[in-house]
């Protein structure tokens, strides 16, 4: 169940939010809330991107294996084609 929690915001803020509710035709509780959930999910994905990059980093620098931009490339560019590639696969 939601509970109740409260934010300070300044005159110009409030009033900022207020007006875009009314143009929406929702109420300021409804915007602000949609707002946060929105950052929160925003920032859980980025958050989730950049420890998905440390830990590649990290095997990296455990195993050597990878692929270089030029094999990446070559693999993307014959997407679609009659003689598409198969995806590079890792080395050293």
């Amino acid at each position: 169940m939601a509970k109740p929690t409260s934010i300070k915001l300044d005159d110009a803020l409030k009033e900022r939010v207020q007006h875009l509710a009314e143009a929406r035709q929702r109420s300021a509780h409804w915007l602000m809330r949609d707002a946060i959930e929105q950052y929160i999910e925003r920032e859980e994905r980025r958050e989730a991107f950049k420890q998905d990059t440390l830990k590649a980093w990290e095997e990296y620098q455990a195993t050597g294996l990878h692929v270089t931009a030029d094999e990446v490339e070559q693999w993307l560019v014959s997407w679609g084609k009659d003689d598409e590639v198969s995806a590079p696969t890792c080395h050293r």
